[in-house]
Order: structure tokens, then C-alpha cells, then sequence
């Protein structure tokens, strides 16, 4: 990524509270800290488990879920732990632990998710208030196929427009396969007033949102020819204070 770019995308994440980055300048920013070998990255999404937690009986969605600490560029992977969040960030989930499969060692060291998580601390880093700066980041990865059908639209974010609470909320776009709809709404903290809308597309595409200033969600997703598979592939990475 250009200084440029660089700084003008600070600015917006400063301004507005998110980002949308296309693909292009995601692999920029992201191809200086190692991004490579993205095929066999995205393959792995071939290997994740149903998500048994969802309580409006989705069998829709698959995942894997690992955990790390990163300070100062340093990454190290946590015990496999449970995911957890309140109901007051996620009423249809939310309020017990959630233990999915923990995402594979070769996908941890690959060097697509270790360039990930060094560019997503660096931008989190930047953004800090200088007197809020932690001395390390507790970050949450998951990995999510949202699978659909004609009689069954997939929910990427089934509890609504939400928050997640943490500090930052980092959406890659991994694959789209025979996939409409989709679209990304981001909200001010009322929740009515809506601040942008757009749709991950393509491989790469990049959302990046503010947690504590704006609520964000997804629309459903539909097979454009429902005779195949369709299914939408991302990766979630959040971060929050250690």
C-alpha cells in the first residue's frame, strides 16, 4: 500500500468509523507482510465444521475459530478456547460458550493468515489513541462458509445489524460461489441511519469497521442457479484489547 493510500484510508477509518477496500489495494497493503500462496489459503474453507450453536436451527453455516495474542508483530496462538459473547452483542447466539473446531496448524502458520494478522494489528497499532495503545491485542479468528439454497437463503450475520463487541472488526472475502445478494450495511450507533452500503465481491475484498462507532451487517444470500452448490467464504478477525 502507498503512503498515500495509506494515510487516505486512516482517514476515513478516523472520519467515518469503516472502510471499504477492494481487492487491489487490500493485496497491496497486505503483500508486504508476506501474502502468499492465497489458493492454497482459501482451499482450507473446504474443510470446516457445522456450526451446531445456532439458535434459529440454521444448519447453514460452517466454521472453524482459533485465537492469538499479538505484541509487537509477535503472534502467538492461545489454548483453544470457546467463543464467547453477551446477549447484549448477539441475542440469538449470544450468552453461552460456543466450542467449534479450531482452525488448522498448517492454516495458523500460513503465510495469507500470518500476513493478515500483522497488517490488521499495524492498522489497529495506527488508530490507538496513544493512551489506549495495549501492550498486546487479544484477536479472534474465524473462518465462515455461509452455505444457501431455494429453500433455505444463507444468514452471514443471523443476529441482525450488530457489534461485536470488540475494538476493531476486520471482513476479508475469501470466494463467492454461485452467490447473489449479500450486501454489507453499515449504521451509525441508532441503528436507523444508514452510513454506506457495499458488497464483497471478489477475493480480497476488505471491510474494516469500527466496533465501538458503528454497527454492521449483512443481507442474506441466494444460489443464482439452484441446481449447484452456493456458498460465501470469509474470514473474521476481530480485535480488542488484551
Amino acid at each position: 500500500m502507498t503512503s498515500t493510500l495509506r494515510h487516505a484510508t486512516q482517514k476515513q477509518l478516523h472520519q467515518q468509523g469503516f472502510l471499504h477496500l477492494p481487492a487491489a489495494d487490500a493485496k497491496a497493503w497486505l503483500q508486504p507482510y508476506g501474502l502468499r500462496d492465497w489458493e492454497s489459503f482459501a482451499t482450507s474453507w473446504n474443510h470446516l465444521g457445522m456450526d451446531r450453536y445456532m439458535a434459529d436451527n440454521g444448519r447453514y453455516r460452517r466454521r472453524r475459530y482459533g485465537t492469538f495474542s499479538i505484541n509487537k508483530g509477535q503472534i502467538t496462538r492461545k489454548e483453544h478456547q470457546p467463543h464467547y459473547q453477551s446477549r447484549d452483542y448477539n441475542l440469538l447466539n449470544g450468552g453461552v460458550e460456543r466450542w467449534f473446531n479450531p482452525i488448522e496448524e498448517a492454516i495458523c502458520a500460513h503465510p495469507a493468515l500470518q500476513a493478515i494478522l500483522k497488517a490488521s494489528a499495524v492498522v489497529a497499532d495506527q488508530l490507538a489513541q496513544d493512551h489506549a495503545r495495549p501492550a498486546s491485542w487479544h484477536v479472534e479468528v474465524h473462518q465462515f462458509r455461509i452455505e444457501a439454497a431455494t429453500d433455505a437463503a444463507g444468514r452471514p450475520t443471523p443476529e441482525g445489524m450488530h457489534r461485536d463487541g470488540v475494538d476493531w472488526v476486520f471482513v476479508f472475502m475469501i470466494n463467492r460461489i454461485n452467490i447473489r445478494e449479500g450486501v454489507t450495511s453499515i449504521h451509525a450507533l441508532d441503528k436507523e441511519t444508514q452510513l454506506g452500503s457495499f458488497t464483497l465481491k471478489d477475493p480480497l475484498d476488505t471491510a474494516i469497521v469500527n466496533d465501538h462507532r458503528v454497527y454492521h451487517g449483512v443481507t442474506p444470500v441466494e444460489p443464482e442457479d439452484p441446481t449447484k452448490p452456493a456458498y460465501r467464504d470469509v474470514l473474521v478477525v476481530t480485535l480488542r484489547y488484551e
